[in-house]
């Protein structure tokens, strides 16, 4: 199905492929791994077309391709779902998909019922339960992943590349995806998997090339690998543990949540202490981003009372939530976390700009010393500060995210998906350094679909079903069963 020989591609005197070889079968999942800045984006682009390798040689479905563009890869049934969803946000769902499955015509009426329908059909197949009359804005992120998904299937792609799929969806729609792949395989469609969820490879995929340094360090069948083995490859160096919580005593209460409600969030009570990190987990829709979006003042809270350390307060508007000490890491990075074409010490320092500024100058060396000590606190990937956020991968962009919020000093941190799109390298990072910033007194609200994170670093775990809270579970009592069984009860209960 494809075959890229010898790629190489270099990017001034950095060497992002240095020699690649990779090769899909029909009905074949091949998972490509490998650290942030390890060469997998370049190469998804060299194959889809978005970028012109130095040297190599390409073959799409048996075609030797010399020069590769978007167009020409689209009709040789390459399609690829990217991390980060690309879709027209102010067309709904079904003209959304119209784009990629229709067929273009200079002038044609459009058949708006068949339209629906085609979506309808196309979405229920896959165990979707989306609107198409829905405008695409009102989405969440894994809603837009799933049409993402959704608009491949529907153009009958014979190479599908998923990049981090996952990445936001809960275990349920998770095992829906891992369904439908079965069924893509059953017809001879051939899958690239790129996941850092690496415990998914074992069920999905067959065989894994792993990419280091932009070169291909092994490609291997799934089963002769265990995780820890896998990891060693990607990485260089044995890694041992990717959750590291540190126990921290929990202090004053710094959120308090009393019958908070707006829209799908309905009277949601809950507490976060500082010194401690509780998850907030639930299946997509439960209302955990949205009851986010409230406490950080995007949409202000319609009912019940917020108290920030013991203190009512009015959180109205992002501007309040930052002066009030709320940092929010939301998990649309691009729309809402950083600013791509600026630069990665513009963006630390955006939100405090009082401190490297003096009567209207920047201290462009107090900012860029502020940028360089997170970026090496974090592990940000990247020449220099003065990069732009666009030219980093995708997990370097999370880090910037983190970065950006942490340097604010906040007295509480929501987190949403904060690994999301994270190598497993700089996943335990990450994790450490929200473990210590718990062991330093800060209160962290953390939402997650991946449970093993829920599990490994939170001190408490609140699940949401249905907009409202469905229990409390102690670090102690917490299991993933007991989690699914709080997150599917109130659905149970209304569908009865």
């Amino acid at each position: 199905m494809l075959a890229a020989l010898a790629i190489r591609k270099s990017f001034g005197g950095v060497k992002a492929l240095d020699g690649v070889d990779f090769e899909v079968c029909p009905g074949e999942v091949h998972a490509l791994v490998g650290e942030n800045g390890a060469g997998k984006s370049t190469l998804i682009k060299v194959i889809t077309g978005a970028l012109q390798p130095d040297s190599g040689e390409l073959r799409i479905g048996g075609t030797a391709v010399h020069r590769n563009s978007p167009a020409l890869a689209q009709s040789l049934g390459v399609r690829c779902v990217y991390q980060q969803p690309a879709l027209f946000a102010q067309l709904s769902v079904a003209e959304n998909i119209a784009l990629a499955i229709e067929p273009h015509a200079p002038a044609s009426r459009v058949d708006w019922a068949a339209r629906r329908r085609r979506a309808s059909e196309l979405l229920k197949g896959m165990g979707v339960a989306l609107d198409p009359d829905r405008e695409v804005s009102t989405l969440t992120m894994p809603e837009q992943q799933l049409l993402e998904i959704a608009k491949a299937v529907g153009a009958e792609a014979k190479l599908l590349i998923l990049d981090e799929p996952t990445a936001c969806l809960s275990g349920r729609e998770t095992e829906s995806l891992f369904s439908l792949i079965r069924r893509l395989k059953e017809k001879g469609v051939g899958v690239i998997y790129i996941s850092h969820r690496l415990e998914e490879l074992t069920r999905i995929a067959s065989r894994v090339t792993v990419l280091r340094d932009g070169r291909a360090v092994a490609v291997r069948a799934m089963a002769d690998l265990s995780t820890q083995e896998l990891i060693q490859l990607m990485v260089g160096r044995e890694l041992k543990d990717v959750y590291p919580k540190t126990p921290s005593a929990a202090g004053e209460v710094v959120l308090e949540l009393r019958g908070v409600g707006r829209g799908p969030v309905r009277d949601v009570s809950l507490v976060v202490r500082a010194g401690e990190i509780v998850g907030l987990a639930g299946l997509v829709g439960s209302g955990r981003t949205e009851l986010a979006n409230i406490i950080f003042g995007l949409t202000p809270a319609a009912e019940g009372e917020i108290r920030l350390k013991g203190q009512p307060v009015v959180i109205d508007s992002p501007r309040k939530a930052h002066e009030l000490g709320i940092g929010y890491v939301h998990e649309d990075r691009r729309r809402v976390g950083v600013i791509g074409a600026m630069p990665i010490v513009h963006n630390v320092t955006l939100p405090i700009l009082d401190e490297v500024s003096s009567v209207g100058f920047f201290d462009g060396a107090k900012e860029t010393a502020i940028a360089e000590d997170y970026r090496g606190r974090l592990g940000v990937k990247a020449e220099s500060v003065a990069m732009p956020v666009d030219s980093l991968s995708g997990g370097n962009q999370q880090k910037v995210a983190l970065a950006k919020w942490l340097a604010t000093r906040p007295c509480l941190m929501i987190l949403d998906e904060p690994t999301q799109g994270v190598d497993v390298g700089a996943k335990a990072e990450v994790h450490r350094l929200i473990s210590d910033l718990a062991v330093q007194g800060l209160a962290v609200l953390m939402i997650s679909s991946e449970m093993a994170e829920i599990l490994g670093m939170s001190d408490r775990i609140v699940v949401m079903s249905a907009g409202k809270v469905a229990g409390e579970l102690s670090r102690a009592d917490a299991t993933e069963e007991g989690i699914l069984s709080l997150a599917l009860h109130s659905h149970r209960g209304e569908a009865q």
